[in-house]
Formats: C-alpha cells, sequence, structure tokens
C-alpha cells in the first residue's frame, strides 16, 4: 500500500511539474533480428527499447488521457487504422480489397502504390512533432511530452557487452507505449487527393486509384505523389523508393505507364504484401494460398507424429498455437479465394491433423475434423467473416462502417465469376 502511494505521489508530481524523470528516459536497446534478412548487415535487426517499468506506467496513463482529448479533437485521420481501438489489419486490408474488387467488376484500372518508409519510428524529428502538439494538446501534455522527448539517452546491449551510452535527437523509441501515437500524430496531416484513395496502418501507406483510363489513373496517381514529395521533404520523412512497390490491379494484359517518387521509377510488381496479406494483380489469392506453411510443420513435426510422447490434447494445442496462425490470418478475406486455391490450405490443415492423431488410411478426414472438434478451412472462413462482418455497421469509424453493405462499394453489376468475402453472408 504505501508502495502504491509513493508511486501515486511520484507520478503526481509529474504532472504538477510537467517534468518526466530523466533515469526513465534510458533505453537499453536490444537488437530483434528481422525475418528472413542477412544476418551480417546492421539493417537486418529492429532495435527494440527496453524502457523503466515505472516510466511505462506512466506512458500507459498519459496514453489514456491523450487518446481521449485526440478523439475529441478529430485529430487522426479516419484512414488511419494503426495502434487505434477497435482498428484491425484486417479492417483496413478489407478496404483494399474492396476498392480492387470493384475495379475489377467495373473493368477499370487500379494502380497502386504501397510505399515504404525507411526507419519510420527512428526518424521522427522532434521538433516538427513538438509543433503539431503544441497546436492539438492542453499545455500540460504538450510540456510533459517536450520534456518525454528530451535528453534522452540509449545503450546497445548484446548479450554480455554493451556500448558507450549516447543521446537520442530523434525518432520515438520503439518498445514504448506512447510511440505509435505520437507517430500518427506525426503523420495525421499528410495530403490528400480526392482522385486516390489513401490506406495507413501506421507506417504501412497504400494509395489506390481507379479510372476506366489507365493514363487517367495512372496520372491521378502520379498527381498525389508530387503532392506528397515536398511533404515528406518539410517534415523529414525517407521514402525508401527501391522498396516501395507499384503495382497496376487489373484483368487487362496492357501496360501501365511507370510511376515515379522524387523522380524515382518505383519497382512494379505483379504481387505485393500489404498488412501480411500478398495480393496479385488479379486479386486471385494464389500467391497467399502459397504460403511456406511445411516450414513451420517441419521444425515441429518430431512432436507432434507417432514417435512424440505428448497428449493429444497437447498435439491439437500446438497445431492451434503455432501452425494454424499461418493461414487463419486474414481469412475473412482469402476464404473467398476459388476452391482450387483454398485446397492448398485444407491440404496441409489435413495432413497434419492425420499426423497428429496418427490416423490409419480408411479413416476419412470427416471423421478426424470432426474428433478433434477443428472445422474445414471453407467452413472457417465463412464463421469467421459472419462473425467479423456483424460488428462492422455500429463502428465510429465512417470508413469501418461503410465495409458492413452486403455488395461491393457502388454496388457493381456481378459480372465476373468470381467470390468476393461478402459471398460468405
Amino acid at each position: 500500500k504505501k508502495a502504491i502511494v509513493f508511486i501515486t505521489t511520484l507520478y503526481n508530481s509529474t504532472l504538477r511539474t510537467t517534468h518526466f524523470r530523466t533515469p526513465w528516459k534510458f533505453s537499453s536497446i536490444c537488437m530483434i533480428p528481422k525475418p528472413k534478412k542477412p544476418s551480417h548487415e546492421l539493417t537486418s535487426y529492429r532495435p527494440i527499447s527496453l524502457l523503466p517499468t515505472l516510466g511505462k506506467v506512466l506512458e500507459k496513463l498519459l496514453l489514456i488521457r491523450l487518446q481521449n482529448i485526440l478523439s475529441s479533437t478529430s485529430t487522426i485521420p479516419d484512414h488511419q487504422f494503426g495502434f487505434r481501438n477497435w482498428h484491425s489489419p484486417i479492417h483496413q486490408a478489407h478496404r483494399v480489397v474492396d476498392t480492387i474488387a470493384t475495379s475489377l467488376e467495373l473493368k477499370q484500372y487500379c494502380p497502386g502504390v504501397f510505399l515504404d518508409i525507411s526507419q519510420a519510428f527512428d526518424k521522427v524529428w522532434h521538433q516538427g512533432l513538438m509543433l503539431k502538439l503544441k497546436t492539438i494538446l492542453p499545455s500540460t501534455y504538450y510540456l510533459i511530452l517536450r520534456s518525454y522527448l528530451s535528453d534522452r539517452s540509449f545503450q546497445v546491449t548484446l548479450g554480455s557487452s554493451s556500448s558507450s551510452i549516447h543521446p537520442i535527437r530523434a525518432g520515438v523509441p520503439q518498445g514504448s507505449i506512447l510511440a505509435p501515437l505520437l507517430y500518427t500524430v506525426y503523420t495525421a496531416d499528410i495530403p490528400l487527393n480526392p482522385n486516390t484513395t489513401i490506406y495507413s496502418f501506421a507506417d504501412d501507406t497504400a494509395i489506390l486509384s481507379q479510372n476506366m483510363d489507365p493514363v487517367i489513373a495512372t496520372r491521378s496517381l502520379q498527381s498525389h505523389l508530387e503532392i506528397l514529395e515536398p511533404w515528406f521533404c518539410k517534415w523529414r520523412i525517407k521514402i525508401n523508393e527501391s522498396k516501395s512497390r507499384y503495382i497496376p490491379f487489373t484483368l487487362n494484359q496492357k501496360i501501365l505507364p511507370p510511376i515515379y517518387l522524387n523522380r524515382i521509377p518505383i519497382p512494379s510488381t505483379d504481387k505485393v504484401r500489404y498488412l501480411g496479406l500478398y495480393l496479385d494483380k488479379r486479386l486471385t489469392w494464389n500467391p497467399h494460398t502459397r504460403l511456406k506453411m511445411w516450414n513451420r510443420y517441419r521444425m515441429l513435426k518430431r512432436v507432434l507424429d507417432r514417435r512424440s510422447k505428448l497428449t493429444l490434447s497437447n498435439k491439437k494445442t500446438l497445431y492451434i498455437a503455432l501452425l494454424a496462425p499461418i493461414w487463419t490470418y486474414g481469412l475473412e478475406l482469402y476464404g473467398s479465394a476459388k476452391r482450387s486455391n483454398l485446397h492448398r490450405i485444407q491440404s496441409f490443415q489435413s495432413k497434419i491433423l492425420r499426423t497428429i492423431v496418427d490416423a490409419p488410411f480408411y479413416v476419412s478426414n470427416h471423421t478426424i475434423h470432426s474428433d478433434l472438434k477443428i472445422p474445414f478451412v471453407l467452413d472457417l472462413a465463412k464463421s469467421r467473416y459472419i462473425k467479423f462482418h456483424s460488428k462492422l455497421s455500429h463502428h465510429y469509424n465512417p470508413l469501418i462502417r461503410n465495409l458492413s453493405q452486403i455488395t461491393l462499394p457502388a454496388n457493381p453489376s456481378r459480372r465476373l465469376k468470381r467470390r468476393w468475402p461478402r459471398d460468405h453472408l
């Protein structure tokens, strides 16, 4: 009880003096390797800040108050879904899929640019962020955040070795509670264009354009990027042109004009990964259903097959916790793919379940799924989308409420023999 009183007094004094204590601003940096990146390159590691617990608890308390203020002032734009309550990557991906699907049904061209922001959190310009916060927040919170960002220091730790201590002059610490909110505020005023649609999830930004004429569609997209170029320069946001991607979503074989950013052509591709989903130019979901699922299974095979001494219940738990999430993520959307694509996923699941129960050849897959109470892929896709869709109509974000329609946006006539996510309803 005395500890709680002491900590409460400490936090109240921070609010009263608007001073974020210096010991709480020290970061011990842990380098986390990025998947499938060469280990000998520095860019293959993600710096994660390990911060003092007392400071993080105070950040959590501040976050609640700051979110209320930003919500009342509508500072965060509707198109920004990152790190917001009741917003998920699937919501934003659904918007992208709806735009592409509508274009395909209307015989439109839908070129899209998926931007890669270099070291988004680590390069936030402190003075620019404070300039924006000053016009939004009450003076008390503004001064606390100014103290929070100033005089920060870090030390890189690897095993038992540590670097010398260095000052931090830019960026918001990855691993902190306030960093995502501060980044979304920093990029909240990103310029829009009436002829394009923008989709943001933290630093994952996509821009799509739709038109019957491919030249007009690409011109609108290029125009938006030309508006963004001076904004990126002004706020010191660096775009990695070589890692950004340009993809024309269309059923037509016509080659669209190239797209440039800072006079550098953005690499064109036939598929792109956005928010964990692979989107191909025809939106068939074929690349996504070819995920390398077997790699993780091989790592766990020894504890799942007949040689394992684990119980059936434990094997099932391992499958649900470690293997199923590989393919169930985004199933609400790609579950509308044609049966031959979904069959790859179903084949993966059936073979693993047969291994888990060590079933003889004459036992049907239906019996195994029934006994384990694990649904088939298509049944799970339908139930997950129905549950997902049922919560959309009452959402406070109008862009998510629009997803609750039972037809594609603009209700185009269905000319394609395709199934879209809403067909599960």
